[in-house]
């Protein structure tokens, strides 16, 4: 009978914290934007001012979760899924932040 061989790799690679915490900060304004998107439309189309001032929250969270997504991308020897999720979450939250604006100053 053959023996089994076991390989295990033993690593101290971690998730660093800030490419987590940009991930959250990321999905809180995802959340918001849709959430913001879903009111203004149940109200027929017109925005109150706090819907404003939840994208505008929403993109500093967003610029925030880049920066810090960059910043853990940067870190060596670590695990760095978190790190693109978070700056694909953040750069999908900006252009769409961008795309709103584009089209509600020019009514496309």
């Amino acid at each position: 009978m053959m023996a089994i061989k076991k390989d295990y790799i033993f690593t101290n690679k971690k998730h660093p914290q800030r490419a987590i915490l940009s991930t959250i900060l990321g999905t809180i304004s995802f959340v918001s934007i849709i959430m913001m998107l879903y009111f203004t439309f149940q109200e027929g189309g017109i925005a109150r001012p706090r819907y404003g001032f939840s994208m505008l929250i929403a993109v500093l969270f967003s610029v925030t979760g880049l920066v810090l997504g960059i910043l853990s991308r940067m870190e060596p020897d670590k695990f760095y899924f978190f790190s693109y999720l978070g700056l694909a979450i953040n750069l999908m939250v900006l252009v769409s932040a961008g795309f709103i604006l584009f089209v509600g100053a020019y009514g496309i």
